[in-house]
C-alpha cells in the first residue's frame, strides 16, 4: 500500500514541476509502428477555451500525429467498444483467455515474461493516448449482458491550463460465466499527463497504467456430450477443475478459487527538450508563437512491476496428474505457481530534423539500459538480469504528404537477450484521390524465447535439459486503400525458422525447419441501397511446410445494416452480423501456463455465428442492443425450441447459447 502512495506522489510531483503559462499544445501527424517525431504544431488554429463547442484531440506516446477523438463512435461496429476483437476466439465467457484466429506471430524482441492469453484485456503503454481539450470532457459507459455480465467504462480529460492536460480512465469487466469456473473480474486504471512549455521547447509525458486480471479456469467440460443432455444445464455440467462451482455477481468482491491472477503496473515519464528557431505570426488581435526544432534531447524512465499466478485452492483433481504429471496427495490441496518481475529502464535519444519546415522528416538515435529482477518458486528464488539496447529510426513524410517512409532498427547489444534485433522498412505512396494509397515493406525479427521457456521460471514444467534457439521471422507486407471504392486489400508473407510453440499442456517445442505462411485479406463497404449497406471482411491464410501449426483456411465477417439519420438527431444502424471460419483443428488450452497449444485430434466444425443488433445515437447518448449466438437455436423432441446447439471455441470449451447485451454510453462537455 505504501508503494502505491509513492507512485501517486511521484506522478503529482512530475505534474507540479511543469507549471507555467502557454497556449494549447498542438500535435503533428502520427508515426506508425514505433515512430517518434516532432513536438511542434502543424496547425495555426486557435480555440477559445470558453467556447461552447469541444475540440478534443489526442496523440500516442511514440508518435506525434494528432487524432480527433471520435465522440460519436462507429455505430456499425460494436467491437469498437467491446474488448474482444472480431477476429478473436475466447473460451466462452467475456474476460476468459483469447487468441487471434488470424495468424499473427509476435514481433516483439527482448525480455518477455511469456503470458499473452489475456493481452486484449490489458491497457499497454504503447497504446496510451495523451489528450488536449478545449473543455473538460467525460464519457461514462455501461454494458449489461446475460448471466450478469457487466462492463463499466469511464474516461475524463481536461486541460488544467491551456498547456497542461490530465486524463483518467477506468474499466471494469465482470462476468460470472455461463459454465462452471469461468468467472472473470478485470480492472484497468490509467492516469496520464501531458505538459508543453510556453515556449514549446519542453514536453513532459507521464503515464501510470495498472491491469488487474482474474479469470477462472475450468480445464474444459469433462464431457462435451452433456450439452445435449436435458438433465444438465450449462451451470451444472462438470468441468475438469474448478473449485467452488458457484460465482457471485458482486463485482466489488469476487475472489477466485481456481484460475489465473495477473497484476501489472507501469509508470513512465518522458521528457523532451528542443533546440531550434523561434518564430511567430502576428494577427490583428494576438501574436501566435511558433518554434521549429532542429535538435531534440529525450529521456524516458520506466518502472514496471508484474505478477503472474495460477492458483487452485482445491487441487485434488486427476486432471493435473493426467495433463501435467502433477500428483495430488488428496484433500483440499493448494496448487500455486507464480512468477514475479520488476523492471527499471532508462532510455536516452537524440533527434535531428534536417528540414525545419517539415518536422515529419527526422533521424533518431538512442540507447536504453534495462534492469530486471525476477522472483520464482513462490518468491524463494531471486534472479537479476539486464539488457543494453541500441535503437535508431529515420522518418520522412513529405510536405505534400504523397510519400511516407519509415525505417527503424532495434538491437540488443548485451545482456539477457543479447543478439535480439528488429528491423523494419515501410514505404507508402498516395497515388491519387481515386486510386488511394499503396504501402509496401518488410521486417525481420530475431527474438529470444519468452522466459517461460527457461527452466528458471516457475511455469517451466518440461524436461529441464531442453534448450531453445532464437526464433527468426521475415515478414513482407503490402496494403492498398482505395477510399473511393471503400475498399482495402492487404497481403502478408511470413518466412519463419526456429518456430516456438506448445505441444500439449506443458511440452515446449521448437521447429527448426523453415516454413512460410501467406495471409490475404480484403475489406469493403458495399452500398446496396440508400439505407442498406454490407460490410464485408474476408481472410484467406495458408501455411507451406511441415510444421505443427493449424489455422482455418477461410474466415469471414459480414454485417448487413440498415443505416441512416432519422428524426433529425437519431443515427441508427441495425441489422445482422455473421462470422464463419472453415473447419480446422483449433488449438487447445493449458490452464496453468495460460497458453493455447497445438493439437491434431479434434476438428472444430462450427455453424456460422449469427447476431442481430441495433445501435443508435441521439446527440451525446449512444446505445447498443445485441442478440448474439442466434445460430444455437435448435428443436428437439425432448427440449422443444432451445438455444443449445453450442459452438466450440477449443476442444471441450463451449460458447454459450443465446446472449443478450445492452450498452449505454453518455458523453458530457463541462
Amino acid at each position: 500500500m505504501k508503494q502505491g502512495y509513492w507512485y501517486i506522489w511521484l506522478l503529482i510531483i512530475s505534474m507540479v514541476a511543469t507549471r507555467a503559462e502557454a497556449q494549447m499544445p498542438r500535435g503533428i501527424p502520427r508515426i506508425p509502428r514505433g515512430g517518434g517525431g516532432g513536438g511542434a504544431s502543424d496547425s495555426l488554429k486557435r480555440r477559445d477555451k470558453f467556447e461552447d463547442s469541444l475540440t478534443l484531440n489526442y496523440r500516442f506516446l511514440d508518435s506525434s500525429r494528432s487524432y480527433s477523438f471520435d465522440t460519436t463512435a462507429m455505430l456499425a461496429d460494436f467491437t469498437s467498444r467491446f474488448p474482444i476483437p472480431s477476429t478473436y476466439v475466447y473460451l466462452g465467457n467475456t474476460g476468459n483467455a483469447a487468441r487471434s484466429i488470424i495468424f499473427a506471430p509476435s514481433m516483439k524482441t527482448g525480455w518477455d515474461p511469456g503470458f499473452h492469453a489475456f493481452d486484449i484485456y490489458k491497457w499497454k503503454l504503447e497504446n496510451v493516448r495523451f489528450f488536449t481539450a478545449t473543455r473538460p470532457y467525460t464519457e461514462l459507459g455501461y454494458v449489461l449482458g446475460s448471466k450478469g455480465q457487466q462492463m463499466i467504462d469511464l474516461i475524463h480529460t481536461q486541460n488544467l491550463r491551456p498547456y497542461w492536460n490530465v486524463a483518467l480512465q477506468y474499466r471494469l469487466i465482470n462476468a460470472p460465466g455461463f459454465f462452471l469456473s469461468q468467472k472473470t473480474n478485470h480492472n484497468n486504471y490509467l492516469i496520464t499527463s501531458w505538459y508543453e512549455a510556453p515556449k514549446k521547447r519542453y514536453n513532459n509525458f507521464v503515464a501510470l497504467v495498472t491491469n488487474k486480471l482474474q479469470s477462472g479456469e475450468s480445464g474444459g467440460l469433462a464431457d462435451v456430450s452433456l450439452l445435449d443432455n436435458k438433465d444438465f444445464k450449462n451451470d451444472n455440467i462438470p468441468t475438469n477443475i474448478g473449485g467452488d462451482p458457484r460465482s457471485s455477481g458482486d463485482f466489488f468482491n469476487n475472489p477466485l478459487s481456481t484460475g489465473n491472477l495477473y497484476k501489472e503496473f507501469n509508470f513512465l515519464i518522458r521528457q523532451q527538450y528542443d533546440i531550434g528557431t523561434k518564430d511567430s505570426i502576428v494577427t490583428d488581435s494576438t501574436v501566435i508563437p511558433l518554434f521549429y526544432p532542429r535538435l531534440r534531447f529525450e529521456h524516458s524512465f520506466k518502472f514496471g512491476k508484474y505478477n503472474y499466478r495460477f492458483l487452485d485452492k482445491v487441487a485434488d483433481s486427476l486432471f493435473y496428474d493426467l495433463a501435467y504429471g502433477i500428483k495430488s496427495s488428496g484433500g483440499n490441496q493448494t496448487l500455486s505457481v507464480t512468477d514475479s518481475w520488476r523492471e527499471i529502464s532508462n532510455d536516452f535519444s537524440i533527434y535531428q530534423f534536417p528540414d525545419a519546415k517539415n518536422l515529419q522528416q527526422f533521424i533518431k538515435l538512442g540507447i536504453e539500459y534495462q534492469l530486471l529482477q525476477g522472483q520464482f518458486q513462490e518468491k524463494t528464488i531471486t534472479k537479476s538480469f539486464y539488457n543494453f539496447i541500441g535503437h535508431g529510426e529515420y522518418r520522412n513524410r513529405t510536405r505534400n504528404q504523397k510519400w511516407d517512409m519509415l525505417a527503424f532498427g532495434r538491437l540488443h547489444l548485451n545482456g539477457l537477450n543479447a543478439g535480439d534485433y528488429h528491423a523494419y522498412v515501410s514505404l507508402q505512396r498516395l497515388l491519387s484521390k481515386s486510386l488511394g494509397s499503396l504501402q509496401v515493406g518488410f521486417e525481420n525479427v530475431n527474438k529470444s524465447p519468452s522466459f517461460t521457456y527457461s527452466n528458471e521460471s516457475s511455469f517451466y514444467l518440461d524436461d529441464p535439459l531442453k534448450s531453445f534457439q532464437k526464433e527468426n521471422t521475415l515478414h513482407f507486407f503490402g496494403k492498398s486503400v482505395v477510399p473511393k471504392l471503400k475498399l482495402q486489400l492487404s497481403a502478408d508473407y511470413y518466412l519463419i525458422s526456429n518456430y516456438l510453440y506448445l505441444k500439449n499442456f506443458y511440452k515446449l517445442q521448437q521447429e527448426s525447419a523453415l516454413f512460410n505462411f501467406l495471409l490475404i485479406s480484403a475489406s469493403k463497404k458495399i452500398t446496396l441501397t440508400k439505407r442498406w449497406n454490407l460490410y464485408s471482411d474476408v481472410w484467406i491464410q495458408q501455411k507451406a511446410g511441415n510444421v505443427d501449426l493449424n489455422t482455418p483456411l477461410f474466415f469471414t465477417r459480414q454485417r448487413l445494416a440498415y443505416e441512416g439519420r432519422f428524426f433529425k438527431n437519431l443515427n441508427l444502424s441495425t441489422g445482422l452480423e455473421l462470422r464463419y471460419h472453415s473447419p480446422y483443428k483449433a488449438d487447445d488450452y493449458s490452464p496453468i501456463l495460460g497458453r493455447f497449444f497445438y493439437q491434431d485430434s479434434v476438428t472444430i466444425n462450427n455453424t456460422p455465428e449469427l447476431a442481430a443488433f441495433m445501435h443508435f445515437r441521439i446527440r451525446s447518448f449512444k446505445a447498443y442492443i445485441r442478440v448474439e449466438n442466434l445460430n444455437t437455436l435448435e428443436f428437439t423432441r425432448d427440449n422443444g425450441l432451445s438455444f443449445t446447439n453450442n459452438n466450440l471455441a477449443a476442444p471441450n470449451y463451449a460458447y454459450p447459447g443465446m446472449v443478450i447485451r445492452f450498452g449505454l454510453y453518455w458523453s458530457f462537455v463541462n
